[in-house]
């Protein structure tokens, strides 16, 4: 919601050179590439692993008029559940590092109570879908552990790395406004395309939802909703 028009704030800065940064869209551009690369990824992650699993399988089909899952089926879609929990995962983790830096820089006490505040509720709201795909990616407790470790420290550690550089770094710094430019512009393609496609789409396009025509409503409106509520915080993330 927040993190591309503030990519695109920071590249289009009057701070930084005419050529090349007001000359090319850099955010508009590194989104659509790194929303592409998630997708190769994606896509490529899961027919590698289809076709590593492919022998000794009963090919999919009706049994006594009940069409039945195989463990291809099965395997195929857990497989991305946990592609999809990586990799937003990782978009998350980059994300909250550059929010945890930017919070840990600034000097301003009402810039930092507003930030706090936007940021407690946008951690949760990440917390709770994160923890959602990890759940359905059935990983281990180890593995279930280190997700949400990671997920927990990033923001933090980004906060403890601006209060650290706080004497060095300026948010309106030739360095800091290309840096934090180009990373949410990487990780907004990334959640992007996690969002519409991995999440909501699974969701909407699922069998669930699709035998429900009421349900397909109700979760619209929810997901309306939930925008809503993320453009309101986001007007002080």
């Amino acid at each position: 919601m927040h993190v591309l028009p503030d990519s695109f704030e920071m590249l289009s800065s009057q701070c930084l050179e005419e050529n090349p940064w007001h000359k090319f869209p850099f955010s508009g551009f590194l989104a659509m590439l790194s929303s592409l690369i998630t997708l190769f990824i994606d896509s490529m992650a899961t027919s590698i692993y289809a076709s590593n699993n492919a022998d000794g399988v009963v090919p999919y089909g009706p049994v006594n008029g009940v069409t039945l899952p195989t463990k291809v089926d099965d395997s195929a879609q857990l497989l991305r559940y946990r592609v999809i929990a990586m990799v937003l995962e990782l978009g998350i983790i980059v994300h909250s590092v550059v929010i945890g830096l930017s919070l840990g820089a600034t000097n301003d006490i009402c810039t930092i109570k507003s930030l706090i505040t936007a940021l407690c509720f946008h951690q949760m709201f990440e917390g709770i879908g994160l923890g959602g795909c990890i759940l359905q990616a059935e990983y281990t407790k180890l593995s279930k552990f280190l997700m949400a470790f990671f997920f927990a420290i990033t923001t933090p550690f980004g906060i403890a790395l601006g209060i650290a550089l706080s004497t060095i770094y300026r948010n309106n710094s030739h360095s800091a406004l290309i840096t934090v430019g180009l990373l949410n512009a990487c990780s907004s393609g990334l959640l992007i395309y996690m969002a519409l496609v991995d999440l909501l789409a699974a969701d909407f396009m699922g069998p669930k939802l699709q035998g429900s025509v009421k349900m397909q409503i109700k979760c619209f409106v929810a997901a309306l909703l939930g925008c809503g509520g993320m453009s309101i915080i986001a007007k002080w993330a």
